[in-house]
């Protein structure tokens, strides 16, 4: 049997991109239609309630980097509620010999941590006058330890890294994978001559005001914000379960060909919208040529595993924290810690706890081949190690694994976004989204939908 459907526009894939982008298209009066490959919405997006625990078996949290954001909520009221991380809990720790420790978060702190150097923290006081960088291509590595030293690199900046890309300071560029931090030094010549000037900007700007930079989910887990986005934006324009689904250029704009429970269902469209991972791109569209494909072949992944671990009664250490990372240097076999009940209400009994634990990323690739019982093994010797739990016996243990978890936004980065945008112009009414472009947070995927919804408009 086979159907055919017209349609105006076609969305690929319905995590929060494509949900995003479709809510806010239907809001201009736009017919549109998602084809997902899986049987929910949300993608990796996924929360889950276990008894008294509430989990994520993606990401656990945002961060409100742009208005964009909080506009979304305040469109969403009364179907999804934001929750900011609680204040209390707002301390991050690094692993340093052997004892977690602060960051500091005032001159004080800076002055007397143990986690910089003397010579790193005069280099701090000197960052404002140092003079920019005139190497585009510069890795962040180099361009964090000229403008602020070696130890600042080891036991700021890697495990930061570890902690949002599972990644490699060696390999990313900052004005591909931190392109605010890098136009502070560009626009501004200095870091904190940058940030104090943006700060100004946002007093005198109302909605740069709503750009809070806070920590975020949603209340009972981030899948509510999912189903909030599933419902304005309606099942009946949501295809599930699309299995083998193809794009094929037309004389008049796309055909879109799936097959759903053995059916095949042939859509036609003037606009698709893809927001599916570079690796998946290839199949999806193959008219592409083999030069316009190889960007997005080549595109490097870190391979993530996020371990759930819940405690009717927690017996370690005080988790009045946001959570840990640990430095490469440090030589451990874990990224880092988030101490999730702590900051999110609701998550774990009311004297227990609820952690994520995350593994691998480009630097450990092996740790995601491990069988699970390899995986518990390596996370209780940690625990008993880190956590202050003599006894690795927790009341919820849960793995999870990411293969394309994080795109990795190194030197090949400027090629792939050239191309996008050749292949953008080559046929009219393409547009390739998602984090192959734009960042890899929850705030640029829903500023990304966001602002292609107003091209659109």
């Amino acid at each position: 049997m086979n159907s055919v459907d017209k349609k105006q526009i076609v969305i690929i894939g319905a995590g929060l991109t494509g949900l995003t982008l479709a809510f806010y298209l239907k809001k201009q009066g736009k017919e549109v239609l998602i084809v997902e490959k899986s049987a929910k919405t949300g993608g990796v997006i996924q929360s889950v309630k276990d008894d008294e625990f509430v989990y994520e078996k993606g990401p656990n949290t945002g961060v409100v980097g742009n208005p964009e954001v909080a506009e979304l909520f305040e469109e969403l009221e009364g179907l999804c509620t934001f929750e900011a991380a609680n204040p209390d809990a707002k301390r991050r720790l690094i692993w340093k010999k052997g004892k977690w420790r602060a960051i500091p978060s005032g001159l004080f702190s800076a002055v007397t941590t143990p986690l910089f150097s003397l010579g790193d923290k005069f280099r701090i006081l000197g960052e404002p006058f140092r003079k920019k960088g005139t190497n585009p291509d510069e890795n962040l590595a180099d361009f964090v330890k000229r403008r602020l030293g070696v130890s600042f690199l080891n036991y700021a900046v890697d495990p930061f890294i570890s902690g949002v890309y599972a990644g490699d300071t060696n390999y990313l560029i900052p004005r591909f994978a931190l392109p605010k931090l890098y136009a502070l030094e560009q626009n501004y010549g200095s870091f904190i001559k940058g940030t104090m000037q943006k700060a100004k900007e946002r007093k005198n700007n109302p909605r740069l005001q709503k750009a809070t930079r806070e920590v975020f989910s949603a209340k009972g887990g981030l899948k509510n914000l999912i189903v909030a986005l599933t419902e304005k934006v309606g099942t009946e324009s949501i295809l599930l379960n699309a299995k083998n689904t193809t794009v094929s250029k037309t004389e008049n704009g796309f055909e879109i060909s799936t097959e759903i429970n053995g059916e095949n269902i042939t859509i036609q469209s003037g606009k698709v919208i893809t927001t599916v991972g570079g690796y998946e791109l290839g199949n999806l569209l193959p008219f592409l040529s083999s030069e316009e494909k190889a960007p997005f072949e080549e595109l490097k992944y870190a391979s993530v595993v996020q371990a759930v671990v819940g405690y009717r009664n927690w017996k370690g250490i005080n988790l009045k924290a946001f959570g840990g990372l640990v430095p490469t240097i440090e030589q451990r076999d874990i990224l880092g810690v988030l101490f999730t009940s702590s900051f999110l209400s609701g998550r774990a009994p009311k004297n227990g706890a609820l952690l994520s634990v995350f593994l691998g990323g480009t630097k450990r690739p092996e740790i995601f081949e491990m069988e699970d019982e390899e995986i518990e093994d390596t996370i209780s010797r940690e625990f008993r190690q880190m956590m202050g739990m003599p006894i690795f016996r927790p009341d919820l243990f849960e793995i999870f694994r990411y293969k394309y978890a994080i795109p990795q936004y190194g030197l090949s980065s400027g090629k792939r976004f050239e191309i996008i945008g050749l292949i953008q112009q080559k046929y009219p009414g393409l547009i390739l989204a998602g984090n192959i472009r734009d960042g890899i947070g929850m705030a640029d995927r829903i500023k990304q939908a966001r602002t292609i919804a107003e091209e659109l408009n």
